[in-house]
């Protein structure tokens, strides 16, 4: 699935290639593409025609396109689930459809007419027009905009690592107050958002711990530590242009990242630690795979149960 990463290499394809074009004509070629947008595909239409596209902006693993100016009080929302796409293309009708367009957006642009395609082969992703509402801390509700509203099915998505606007410190401090595990913390995203998979084994194994640890037990430093490097990989992985497997997780032109070839642990099960040389284990997580070194991520302990005396009569 899609990480922080990934999203925000497609969120600054469509600052660069969409924003101030017109919306001349919306195709909604599958229907379950806007299921969200619950007035239907025919509402989905009508009110996006003839609106302008202001502003890309994205929250953790969500993102959305801004209509028209703040006073609109809507955006065009995105969610890209497993395998979702927003491809741009300037020449419509030159190339063949991709097999699995769900739904097009015709725009009229400063440069001439392009197509901006929703393109989604496992149909997880979405779109819909949704309301804004005021962000619940008065701060601008991600990056790309400093408009402090977000989508309403977006309120309760939390601030990513890479939002200046995070208070780090009562992040640590939300952590610890979980009675979970440091893994499961780093993927809720309505505590830390934009994390997933991928880089929760990264920042994990560059942390050193194991993603069983309580967050209870776990020290503030240590909280820290794992969220400096959460916040490292991620950079990391955008300088080029994110994590890449196949050609599901490609940028508005359809390019591919290539972060895949520094992973340290995540589907490197056999191969060597680049830390010490102990190859990487694959564990069940969740329905899921987790990664780890098992000599620099050893498994907790069980905690002790209290010993009860029996009192002699």
């Amino acid at each position: 699935m899609p990480e922080l990463p990934e999203v925000e290499t497609v969120r600054d394809g469509l600052a660069r290639h969409v924003l101030g074009s017109t919306v001349a004509g919306v195709e909604v070629r599958r229907a379950s593409s806007v299921r969200r947008h619950l007035p239907g595909p025919a509402d989905f239409r009508n009110r996006l025609v003839g609106r302008t596209l202001t502003a890309a902006v994205r929250r953790g693993k969500f993102l959305w396109l801004l209509l028209d100016d703040a006073r609109s009080g809507e955006a065009l929302l995105a969610h890209l689930g497993m395998s979702g796409q927003l491809l741009v293309r300037d020449t419509p009708g030159a190339t063949e459809d991709h097999p699995h367009l769900r739904t097009r957006l015709v725009l009229d642009g400063p440069t001439g007419a392009r197509v901006l395609d929703f393109v989604d082969q496992r149909t997880f992703g979405h779109l819909s027009v949704a309301d804004l509402m005021p962000t619940p801390d008065g701060a601008p509700a991600g990056r790309g905009s400093d408009l402090a509203e977000l989508p309403e099915p977006v309120a309760h998505i939390a601030r990513d690592l890479l939002d200046p606007y995070l208070d780090r410190p009562a992040l640590v401090a939300a952590v610890r107050r979980r009675r979970t595990e440091i893994k499961r913390a780093l993927l809720d995203q309505t505590l830390v958002s934009g994390i997933g998979n991928i880089y929760a084994d990264e920042a994990l194994w560059r942390a050193g711990l194991h993603g069983a640890r309580p967050t209870g037990a776990l020290r503030p430093v240590e909280v820290g530590r794992v969220l400096d490097a959460a916040d490292q990989v991620m950079r990391a992985a955008l300088v080029v242009g994110g994590t890449s497997f196949d050609a599901l997780y490609v940028d508005v032109n359809g390019a591919s990242g290539y972060f895949d070839r520094s992973l340290a642990v995540y589907g490197q099960a056999g191969r060597p630690c680049p830390r010490c040389g102990t190859p990487v284990v694959r564990e069940a997580f969740m329905n899921r795979s987790s990664f780890r070194c098992p000599h620099c991520q050893s498994r907790p302990r069980p905690a002790r149960l209290p010993v009860t005396r029996r009192r002699v009569p």
